[in-house]
């Protein structure tokens, strides 16, 4: 008899109102929760036991994989490759005590599985140095199901983690390593590699608990013109350098991917790691200013263009370029260049050069609507055929914003213009049959897969009429 079926025959002396056929039903629906892949039977039926407040023994062997760990397996050791590691965090408890947690995420060929280092053994000697793809050899580790009722290896006073020198069949990093082009939903625990496209930001808000929060928020570019926004909860620009160049390589180890309202995404959290070929040296950046729009705090958001025609948006902190006018020729030294996102701060110096015929101007950079294509940033010149709208539209979570749009044409195309939020203010102050030109509008897919143009806070409209 396998130990498989020892373990339903002890589950059915304790539980003799179940049937096998009962179990074997619960273990299908149980492996279809927690998701194809991650969960073996004999698991699922460790979970199944937990469920009705049973405990199972059993033991697990050494060589077995990932996937078949389950919840209540306690002194197992297994080798596995290092995914990800993320910083030492103190958390208190409600008595006033404290306990230091690390989590961990490793993998082996055909799984992946979060490791929990608890106190002490959250500073474990050596354990900052262990890096993405080391092989490791887990101790006398126990299992316990997470909130998602995946099980989880923790690693506490009786427990061990060796950095070893094996040979082994799991998987290099770099073998692991997804295009941007190869992703679907509901992927996790992924390494995957891309191009940034765009600007690098990053944004504080406030969570549902009411308390701080941070994110990372860039776009990559794939092979086969795939693009794919990325969100990285808990990080911020310490995590990467501080010049990152447009078409940069990146690879992310230890995200999921999951599907919004504007298509699939990539997510990570503070134990991504991130690679990006960047340094922490800025250079000098020379460009033509195409258009200044200052914010209510008095920030100008500048366009700029250098003499490959690569557009930048340049956002001064300093009111280092309050002396500089449209059409000038600058010369400035970034403290952060992040793929076409400049900014200018106290660091930072600013001087006007003389006049670069090689810089194009903005008439020599603008494009027709008919070569619009989605996700691209553009300037264009077109008539307001339509009276500009506004109208207010609520969000989910209840919050009223503006909309204004207006739709336009050139000799080639007519396309609709949206300016969300203070965006808005700009396309409302416009008016029928004025001819416009207008600068650093994105495109994007909207309603039966028409391309809109909409507003970003470095669009400026300039009225030609």
């Amino acid at each position: 008899m396998s130990e498989f079926d020892i373990l339903i025959n002890k589950l059915l002396e304790q539980k003799p109102e179940l049937t096998r056929v009962n179990i074997e039903e619960e273990i299908k629906n149980k492996k279809e929760k927690i998701g194809a892949g991650y969960l073996t039977d004999q698991g699922a039926l460790f979970l199944i036991a937990s469920d009705f407040g049973i405990s199972l023994s059993g033991s697990l062997k050494v060589e077995m994989s990932l996937k078949d760990l389950y919840a209540g397996a306690k002194e197992i050791s297994l080798e596995t490759r290092v995914l990800n590691v993320s910083p030492a965090k103190e958390f208190s408890r409600k008595d006033g005590s404290s306990f230091h947690l690390r989590t961990m995420t490793v993998y082996d060929t055909n799984s992946t599985a979060s490791v929990k280092l608890w106190d002490e053994k959250a500073n474990l000697p050596g354990i900052e140095n262990i890096k993405p793809g080391d092989l490791i050899k887990i101790i006398k580790a126990y299992v316990k199901s997470d909130l998602g009722g995946s099980p989880t290896i923790n690693i506490g006073s009786g427990s061990n983690i060796e950095i070893i020198n094996n040979k082994s069949e799991i998987p290099t990093i770099d073998k692991i390593t997804k295009d941007i082009s190869d992703l679907k939903e509901g992927q996790k625990d992924l390494v995957i590699s891309g191009m940034i496209d765009g600007i690098v930001s990053s944004m504080e808000f406030t969570n549902s608990r009411g308390q701080p929060g941070k994110a990372l928020k860039m776009r990559l570019k794939g092979k086969e013109a795939t693009f794919m926004r990325v969100v990285l909860w808990g990080k911020d620009e310490s995590d990467i350098p501080n010049m990152i160049s447009q078409n940069a390589k990146v690879r992310l180890l230890g995200v999921n991917i999951k599907n919004s309202n504007q298509g699939l995404e990539i997510h990570g959290n503070d134990s991504t790691i991130i690679e990006i070929d960047g340094g922490k040296e800025v250079e000098p950046i020379i460009a033509r200013i195409l258009s200044i729009a200052s914010t209510e705090n008095g920030r100008n958001m500048i366009l700029g263009v250098d003499n490959n025609k690569n557009i930048y948006n340049i956002t001064d902190y300093s009111n280092s370029t309050s002396s500089c006018n449209e059409g000038d020729v600058i010369e400035c030294m970034p403290s952060k260049v992040y793929g076409n996102s400049i900014t200018l701060d106290n660091n930072s110096f600013v001087r006007k050069l003389e006049n670069d015929k090689l810089i194009p101007s903005l008439s020599q950079i603008r494009t027709k609507i008919n070569d619009v294509k989605v996700d691209g940033n553009y300037c264009i010149e077109a008539i307001i055929l339509k009276i500009p709208e506004r109208k207010e539209i609520q969000t989910k979570t209840g919050e009223s914003i503006q909309l204004s749009e207006m739709f336009v044409e050139d000799d080639t195309a007519q396309i609709w213009i949206k300016g969300w939020r203070n965006q808005s203010r700009i396309i409302i102050k416009c008016e029928l049959g004025e001819i416009i030109s207008i600068t650093a509008v994105n495109a994007k897919a909207g309603l039966e897969g028409r391309i809109e143009l909409v507003l970003t806070p470095f669009s400026k409209i300039i009225k030609k009429n």
